[in-house]
């Protein structure tokens, strides 16, 4: 059986605290630090305005790579791959509708 611990990550100078089994928890860190790095990307470029807005162009741009992967047959993901995925952005749709904070980007 594994144990969930809180794990705090930040995205965009905001902190999460994410509850994530122990055994996924560099998982989480990672793909934490992924989504920080697209959204920054995203906010850099001056097109897109507002954390959820920019959380949102994160998402689709991941899924449409995560996607696009899936085509090629060379460069498939794996099906707990996507799952983790699909995971991580419920969890991200979770906290930008339960978080008034971020809205205010």
């Amino acid at each position: 059986m594994s144990s969930s611990n809180s794990v705090t990550v930040q995205i965009l100078d905001k902190e999460y605290s994410i509850i994530c089994p122990q055994e996924e928890r560099s998982n989480l860190v990672s793909a934490a630090r992924y989504l920080d790095g697209k959204m920054r990307e995203i906010r850099s470029s001056g097109k897109v305005i507002g954390a959820d807005r920019i959380a949102v162009m994160a998402a689709l741009n991941i899924t449409h790579d995560l996607l696009h992967k899936e085509e090629r047959p060379d460069i498939q993901a794996s099906g707990s791959t996507r799952e983790q995925v699909r995971d991580l952005l419920d969890r991200v749709d979770l906290v930008l509708a339960t978080d008034p904070d971020v809205t205010k980007g």
